[in-house]
């Protein structure tokens, strides 16, 4: 340190200090309590720089000590630091201002030291450079906290620039101030461009007021969220927008607002696309049943002032099961279609159509009365006498309406769709093609209606059903050696239960499968019954549903069963009617398969059905049967006896044996003798009588047929 106090304070006393009195001040100041680094560096013939002073901050950071005075930098310190200073210290000799050097080094505790230099060149009197005073601060905090800003702006505008979403900093007056790209791609725009514009500007007019109230509360320091704005796209299509809003605060004081746009337009598209489809048919768009119940309610609760009278129109379309499944399943649903069209022609503010599902319709008729409903479903049938054409065919459909009105029958939606069903049941009932307004008795019908399926599911099981044996008669020699098997049906808690009623019931559910089933079993097991006590000569023919005749398995049923009980096909006659031969496709092969096994096969109620002459030809058919219908009034009616006589000669002249049904009177068994008909059945010869009445009547003691008078 002498060293540095002979040379130095020399170089004082030349500028007139008194270097007595500053020297111990200086010393003091400088080497121990100054925090910056202080160096006093002589500048030599090279250029060369020795170190003259260095305090205890340099001394320790520069990692020199006490020896290392009154050496170079290439003597004190590494190569690689010794380089550096050489250079910058050499730019210094070369300027006319202060030089300032930032640099940063790890120190012994591992850390990253930065400082800031400031080197200050001293001339002797002569102006030429003598000494480098350098004096070095630590800014390490503040680097640190510089970069830890910077970091945080990189970041910030990381986040920014490669977010999705769109970022717009506006002021609080709505100028936009920065945009990011997601901001330029969702808008059009280049980001430049978007600077300026106001974010006002963007939004459409219809959202106008609301964005702008958005952004007003925000601005009271809330972070807010839309999702009902829209922007207009730079070519003119709206956007549909999630917009919130997040206020800008600095220093406690809110500078601006950012607002963050995320594109949900193809996601609207997809909500109003769902929301269609929870409310309208699929197949022909038509509102649904959902939308019928959400509008009924509407209705329905409406103030008691504004609550009118209105209709709802139940329609079924007549027939359209045997069209979809003769024709198949495109031309079906071209039809309903077609038929939606049609309907449609109704709609308007007060008439609204919907489809609840296969081939049923509701109308909803609004502000109306009993007379203009029924003048409404007059033009209905009107509008289906139009035939429909599909793949240059024609097709006629009719359809059968049930009404309810409200009020009158029923306050509330479901008691209105169940009254308006039950109307439609009835038109059904009678015929079809027309409409009917609901009335109050038909609710305990429909009901009991009900009650007869729910215990007809059960009757097997409970043993509730069993076969009754009408005779047949032989017209020429009087007995009767064939019987038709008629099912039977004595419910527990019903009574018994008219078959007229049960067997229609059971088409319809599907139920006629598993009842048709145990009626082959049960007269199966009865022919089985009768062989074992010598009775081998007669017939028992049973009736099957064409939905039976129809299954994949029946044939092989029917043949498990004649195995199962012993029974030889001859004793088995399977009654079809002409209903079941209608698809021939499927009905040929079964019924010559059945032929093939040795069945007898009958046509029950022959003539009522459609093209019968041509079923004759096409099937191979044992036994017609003339319909009641027509021997009911073979007295007193030219034609039906005509035709009765024509059936008879048909049957014979195709070497077939004809059966008349329901012959209740002489007259008609003496009609039936002359015209040479085979057999008769009918309560003039005998009920349907249970399997041992029949058996001890016919079987062991064979009736003769009386002299009718």
């Amino acid at each position: 340190m002498m060293k540095f106090s002979n040379e130095v304070l020399g170089y004082v006393q030349s500028e007139g200090m008194q270097g007595a009195e500053l020297e111990p001040v200086i010393f003091d100041l400088i080497f121990k309590h100054i925090k910056d680094m202080v160096f006093i560096m002589k500048v030599e013939e090279g250029p060369v720089f020795r170190y003259l002073f260095a305090n205890q901050s340099g001394m320790k950071m520069a990692g020199i000590s006490q020896e290392s005075i009154g050496k170079t930098f290439q003597e004190a310190l590494p190569n690689e630091v010794y380089s550096y200073l050489q250079r910058e210290y050499e730019k210094a000799l070369s300027s006319t201002a202060l030089i300032t050097v930032f640099d940063s080094a790890t120190i012994a505790s591992g850390e990253i030291f930065y400082g800031e230099t400031i080197l200050s060149p001293v001339k002797d009197p002569n102006g030429e450079i003598r000494y480098i005073v350098a004096i070095t601060r630590d800014v390490t905090d503040y680097v640190k906290e510089k970069n830890k800003i910077i970091e945080s702006g990189q970041r910030y505008r990381s986040i920014v620039d490669q977010n999705m979403d769109a970022i717009f900093s506006i002021n609080m007056e709505g100028r936009i101030l920065e945009a990011n790209p997601a901001a330029a791609k969702l808008t059009g725009y280049d980001e430049k461009e978007l600077l300026d514009f106001s974010i006002y500007d963007l939004v459409s007019d219809s959202d106008f007021a609301s964005f702008k109230t958005l952004v007003e509360n925000t601005g009271s320091g809330m972070a807010l969220e839309s999702m009902d704005c829209r922007f207009t796209h730079r070519k003119g299509q709206l956007l549909t927008l999630h917009i919130k809003t997040v206020p800008i605060i600095v220093f406690g004081e809110i500078r601006g607002i950012y607002v963050i746009i995320r594109d949900i337009s193809e996601q609207s598209k997809n909500v109003e696309m769902i929301k269609y489809m929870a409310f309208h048919d699929q197949l022909t768009g038509l509102l649904n049943r959902r939308a019928l119940l959400d509008k009924l309610n509407e209705q329905l609760f409406l103030p008691d002032r504004n609550r009118k009278e209105f209709a709802l129109i139940s329609i079924d379309l007549d027939r359209f099961k045997y069209l979809n499944d003769s024709l198949g399943h495109l031309v079906g649903d071209e039809i309903l279609k077609k038929t939606s069209s049609r309907l449609l022609e109704c709609q308007n503010d007060r008439c609204f159509v919907y489809r609840q599902g296969g081939d049923e319709f509701i109308i909803l008729l609004l502000e109306t009365n009993r007379k203009a409903t029924a003048f409404f479903a007059q033009r209905i049938l009107s509008m289906f006498k139009r035939s429909f054409y599909f793949n240059s065919q024609e097709y006629y459909i009719s359809p059968s309406i049930g009404i309810s009105m409200y009020p009158s029958d029923g306050r509330d939606a479901e008691t209105l769709l169940k009254n308006a069903d039950e109307a439609l049941y009835r038109v059904k009932e009678r015929g079809r093609a027309h409409y009917q307004f609901y009335r109050t008795d038909m609710n305990s019908a429909i009901t009991n209606f009900l009650a007869i399926e729910t215990h007809l599911r059960k009757a097997i099981e409970k043993g509730e059903l069993f076969l009754h044996y009408q005779p047949q008669i032989d017209l020429v020699t009087g007995k009767a050696r064939s019987f038709e098997a008629l099912l039977r049906w004595n419910s527990i808690e019903l009574g018994p239960v008219s078959p007229g009623l049960f067997i229609p019931l059971a088409e319809d559910t599907g139920l006629i499968i598993s009842i048709g089933n145990w009626v082959i079993e049960n007269a199966c097991k009865q022919i089985r019954l009768w062989n074992k006590k010598g009775y081998t000569d007669f017939r028992v023919a049973i009736n099957i549903s064409p939905k039976q005749l129809q299954q994949p398995n029946f044939i092989s049923y029917l043949k498990n069963a004649l195995e199962k009980h012993n029974v030889h096909p001859s004793s088995l006659e399977i009654e079809i009617t002409e209903g079941s031969m209608e698809n021939t496709n499927e009905a040929v092969p079964a019924l010559k398969k059945l032929k093939k096994l040795g069945i007898t096969i009958a046509v029950d109620d022959f003539g009522t059905g459609y093209s019968s002459l041509s079923y004759l030809k096409q099937f191979p058919i044992d036994v017609l049967k003339i319909d009641q219908s027509f021997v009911k009034d073979i007295i007193g009616n030219d034609k039906d006896a005509a035709i009765a006589s024509a059936i008879i000669h048909l049957g014979k002249s195709l070497g077939v044996e004809v059966i008349a049904e329901g012959v209740e009177t002489a007259l008609q068994a003496d009609f039936l003798t002359k015209e040479e008909c085979h057999k008769a059945q009918g309560y003039f010869f005998s009920k349907p009588l249970p399997a041992n009445e029949a058996e001890e009547k016919y079987l062991s003691l064979p009736m003769v047929l009386q002299e009718y008078s």
